[in-house]
């Protein structure tokens, strides 16, 4: 007989019966009765063209042709559960959509979770965009930024310090007015965190006659390490950084901008379940 007319449904009727040998015990087990069994049996034996059982006052037996044939078919049954079993639990996917300010903070995450939660998947996708329309935006989950972010789980404040590399720091301490003999790293097109910084700090304001503007603080802060200048950067941001000696900070005043990192979900999505686990997971993390 052609292979696509292979009765599969009968298979697991023959592996249970076989493993029983008994109809009452195998009908109970797939919940059939037990004509419902004898049926698919039959079906299976017809389109084998032999018998699989002997049929006895004392209940059944495998023929010989039976007995060949169940460890074959036990192993293939067993593959082709293990196959629908690795598709049911198959790694939940979640796009990710996170300005590069926060890849700092976000990629150490990430490297944890992949450890913790392996099930979960993290399709990251970075951009200069703070905000998310999840209307319009094909993401699950974002990591919004700024002022007037109010939606979703808080993550973290922005708290500004400047930074700098050790190499470049003089051996005394150093003073506000000591600054303008460094490159001013400014993390945006103007000069808005210094500014704010240097204004609340009790101290005679330098003059930043060097500025290196960038597009985001994570250039600034790469620039910084590398001992380009001194950069303004947020205190979660470059905690790392500073824990592993990569750079300093030379003073302990700090300023809040009012700016906010949280993280927003889709609503009502198919995969509700996968973005739960990974926004528990990801803010378990320390």
């Amino acid at each position: 007989m052609a292979r696509h007319n292979f009765p599969l449904n009968t298979v697991d009727a023959f592996l249970v019966t076989a493993r029983h040998l008994n109809l009452t015990r195998a009908a109970k087990e797939l919940c059939l009765t037990q004509g419902a069994v004898s049926r698919k049996i039959a079906s299976l034996e017809e389109w084998l063209g032999f018998a699989l059982f002997e049929r006895h006052a004392r209940g059944l037996y495998l023929t010989p042709q039976g007995s060949a044939l169940l460890p074959d078919l036990q192993n293939a049954f067993e593959k082709l559960l293990d196959v629908a079993d690795r598709a049911c639990h198959k790694p939940s996917v979640i796009r990710l959509k996170a300005p590069t300010c926060a890849m700092r903070w976000l990629v150490p995450k990430i490297i944890q979770l992949e450890l913790h939660a392996p099930d979960i998947q993290v399709a990251l996708t970075t951009t200069v965009d703070h905000g998310i329309n999840f209307k319009n935006e094909p993401y699950d989950v974002a990591i919004v930024f700024g002022p007037h972010a109010k939606a979703g789980t808080l993550l973290f404040e922005e708290i500004l310090t400047p930074v700098i590399s050790q190499s470049l720091l003089p051996a005394g301490p150093l003073s506000a007015e000591d600054l303008q003999r460094f490159t001013f790293l400014h993390p945006t097109r103007d000069r808005t965190d210094w500014s704010l910084w240097l204004a609340d700090y009790p101290a005679k304001q330098p003059v930043m006659i060097k500025n290196q503007h960038f597009d985001t603080m994570d250039l600034a802060i790469s620039a910084a390490i590398q001992g380009f200048g001194i950069a303004i950067a947020d205190e979660t941001l470059v905690a790392e950084d500073i824990r592993m000696g990569r750079l300093v900070r030379p003073f302990e005043h700090s300023v809040k901008t009012g700016a906010h990192y949280r993280l927003a979900i889709r609503q009502g999505s198919e995969n509700a379940a996968g973005i739960a686990a990974f926004c528990e997971s990801l803010l378990s993390l320390s």
